[in-house]
């Protein structure tokens, strides 16, 4: 068994989770974007809501906790309801993502695609203006938290699902992904609605980002980041404004046969009215 193991046999408790956060070097006042994955931690008394709690009391009140919330358009398909709604509308990032944009005190942005959810004290900066500004732009909820010292804390995810890749391609304005090229209803918070719009996807897969196996081998020979375990989940910690640099470095020189990313022949996909 290892060494943060309940004791009682039932898997990981709140504070144990929290010990691994501390020792990973998560720190009151930090800035964190946080990937995350339930299952990689085996079994832990409380669920999600128990490491969504260890993590906001970890940064604490004087910190930031974002998450990524996204639906990846679910609604606006055969079958949805037609509309994103921020206090009802599920995300597709899992069940730790699931259970935080519900707890009290949490805001979710009003991107009706990717909205981010987050807590603590610049959340609502950080979130009130999502909508009016690119999805993963530099003034997004994640481009701000990146140029303002935030870290990133992958909890048994790898760069795979690292969405700050997508803010180094917006911020370098690649010619492959689209900026304000769907449009959605979105259900207020006041009972009103609106059309707000969010990006296009590209039409293939990117080869030097997509998969994340090239943005780990630069990150590991920059040495941009800290591994550690809690229990059995695997942790990744390092500077967002770090994992961007290593990103633009790929996508300004390619990588072996892949050509740098104004060689690259893909571009947006066609946009969902």
């Amino acid at each position: 068994m290892g060494a943060l193991v309940s004791s009682r046999g039932s898997g990981l408790g709140r504070q144990e989770i929290l010990e691994g956060l501390r020792r990973i070097g998560v720190a009151p006042g930090m800035r964190l974007m946080v990937h995350s994955s339930l299952s990689s931690f085996g079994r832990v008394e409380g669920g999600a809501a128990s490491v969504a709690g260890a993590l906001m009391e970890a940064v604490g009140p004087e910190g930031t906790l974002m998450m990524p919330t996204f639906n990846h358009g679910a609604p606006f398909r055969p079958g949805g309801p037609g509309y994103y709604d921020p206090r009802e509308t599920p995300t597709s990032n899992g069940a730790i993502p699931e259970v935080f944009w519900r707890m009290p005190g949490v805001a979710r942005s009003l991107n009706p695609t990717h909205p981010f959810a987050a807590w603590g004290r610049d959340a609502e900066r950080f979130t009130a203006h999502h909508h009016e500004t690119l999805t993963m732009g530099g003034e997004s909820p994640l481009g701000l938290l990146a140029r303002e010292d935030g870290y990133q804390l992958n909890l048994g995810t790898s760069h795979e699902t690292t969405t700050a890749k997508h803010v180094a391609e917006m911020m370098r304005e690649v010619p492959c992904l689209g900026r304000e090229t769907e449009w959605h209803e979105v259900r207020l918070p006041g009972g009103t609605t609106a059309r707000h719009h969010t990006w296009g996807w590209r039409g293939g897969e990117c080869p030097l980002t997509e998969s994340g196996k090239l943005i780990e081998e630069e990150m590991e020979r920059r040495g941009a980041q800290k591994k550690g375990s809690i229990g059995p989940c695997p942790t990744t910690i390092f500077r967002i404004w770090d994992c961007l640099e290593a990103i633009w470095h790929l996508l300004d020189n390619g990588h072996g046969a892949h050509p740098p990313c104004s060689r690259c022949p893909i571009r947006p996909g066609q946009a969902r009215p």
